[in-house]
């Protein structure tokens, strides 16, 4: 009994250097601000390029609005992941919920290899036009891929790796489906394999540099 005073004090004095700490918001809320701040940047891209263009271009082939829509709902999905990720405890098997929306919107790019026999009238890109894709998908990759790494650096997620994949697929989907809005072209195989290079990078370079700065030391 005697020590309890000293015990007391001891718990008093670490008590009264502890800074507090901001709590984080719920992957859910996280994962709505991520939204908000893709449909912000497709009104203002809407707004400059307008949305005729893309909408003759998807009445033409429908196959072209289920990959933006794929490459829409995969954006979402695997940003919410990728705030689940970030908290511990939280199942991995989520990670498992972006293949449906990443299958839709690769299976519905896909038609592209076919465009020029599906549909001959359409006008396809050339590989020298494509290249104005790749940098569009990784100009708008490289700042949402810095921003969510940013959002997540406080968080504690335990598979820091696989939580930089998701986030770079989530950058990745989210810039393909804003150059939906100003894209010129039906997509081709061509134009496709750009859009899987630049995909794949940015996705590879999340996994290389999100995942080290993301772990923690």
């Amino acid at each position: 009994m005697a020590d309890a005073p000293s015990h007391d004090s001891l718990i008093h004095a670490l008590g009264a250097e502890l800074a507090p700490v901001r709590r984080l918001r719920s992957p859910l809320q996280r994962a709505i601000g991520w939204t908000v701040l893709l449909a912000a940047l497709a009104a203002l891209l809407a707004r400059h390029y307008g949305l005729t263009p893309m909408l003759t271009r998807w009445a033409g082939a429908p196959d072209l609005a289920w990959a933006g829509l794929g490459a829409v709902l995969t954006a979402i999905v695997a940003g919410w992941v990728a705030f689940s990720l970030g908290v511990p405890g939280r199942s991995v098997r989520r990670a498992w919920l972006v293949l449906p929306p990443a299958l839709l919107w690769i299976g519905a790019s896909g038609m592209g290899c076919l465009r020029e026999w599906v549909a001959p009238d359409t006008e396809v890109a050339t590989l020298a036009q494509t290249h104005g894709c790749f940098g569009f998908i990784l100009a708008f990759s490289l700042p949402l891929s810095v921003l969510m790494v940013w959002l997540l650096r406080r968080a504690y997620p335990l598979r820091p790796v696989l939580t930089a994949v998701m986030i770079g697929l989530a950058s990745a989907a989210a810039s393909a489906s804003l150059l939906e809005i100003c894209h010129e072209f039906d997509a081709a195989a061509t134009d496709l394999a750009m859009h899987t290079l630049a995909v794949g990078l940015v996705i590879g370079a999340n996994a290389l540099c999100g995942g080290r700065l993301l772990r923690r030391r």
